[in-house]
């Protein structure tokens, strides 16, 4: 069945297309269902389809030479994965999991590049996608390197945040706490400790699936060495 256009125009990266070029890619699109955990990408395959999260969480996950699970990023709704394989043709570089129960469309690579190649502003919205990547890649293995893992906590605390109106600091689809752990090298009971000492100090209020930073500046400077990281013993 094809996927209905008025959900092809929520996503990110096709909602500015003309309406026959979406009917197009909405024939050649399969959807599925995929429960939590499930793989989505194993790493090494090869990039066959470009893909787009319709519902869910997922996350891009890879692994160490001792098996430990390591976060590297979240696709949220309406947004898009797997682009990296489908533009060089290269395996998969690492696995793509569902953190909720999701549903994903899927377009083969060949109408992918196509797509890429005939509309400059696809393409610059996935030049720009991937630069944020390497930049987010290169501060995530600065992270890692901090000796303190409540001081890991509070530098990631800090990636995730945005500014909405107002002013307000915020994370949104706040990760869980096993999905920090698995991002900052640590233990989900080191990152649920950390959290009880940040919300009752009122740096962090949680509302909902949403976090909201009372106050980032002490995040930045435990990230940054300037305050003592909070004690969790």
């Amino acid at each position: 069945m094809p996927i209905p256009i008025p959900v092809l125009q929520n996503i990110t990266l096709l909602r500015n297309l003309p309406a026959a070029d979406l009917a197009r890619l909405s024939e050649r699109m399969t959807e599925r269902t995929v429960a939590r955990r499930e793989v989505v990408i194993k790493k090494g395959e090869p990039g066959q389809v470009l893909g787009f999260l319709l519902e869910g969480r997922l996350q891009g996950v890879d692994f160490t030479v001792d098996g430990r699970e390591v976060g590297l990023y979240f696709v949220d709704p309406n947004d898009y994965f797997g682009e990296l394989s489908v533009i060089d043709g290269q395996p998969r570089p690492e696995f793509v999991i569902a953190v909720a129960r999701s549903r994903v469309a899927t377009l083969p690579r060949d109408e992918a590049r196509a797509l890429l190649l005939s509309t400059p502003g696809v393409a610059e919205l996935v030049i720009n996608r991937l630069a944020q990547r390497v930049r987010t890649v290169s501060a995530q293995r600065t992270l890692l390197g901090l000796p303190n893992p409540a001081q890991r906590v509070c530098a990631q605390l800090i990636q995730l945040s945005v500014k909405v109106a107002g002013g307000n600091v915020v994370i949104t689809h706040a990760p869980t706490h096993q999905e920090i752990a698995i991002m900052i090298n640590t233990s989900r009971e080191t990152v649920t400790r950390v959290f009880q000492v940040l919300q009752a100090r009122g740096i962090l209020k949680r509302e909902g699936n949403q976090l909201q930073v009372q106050d980032s500046s002490y995040l930045n400077n435990v990230a940054e060495g300037r305050t003592e990281p909070p004690k969790t013993s």
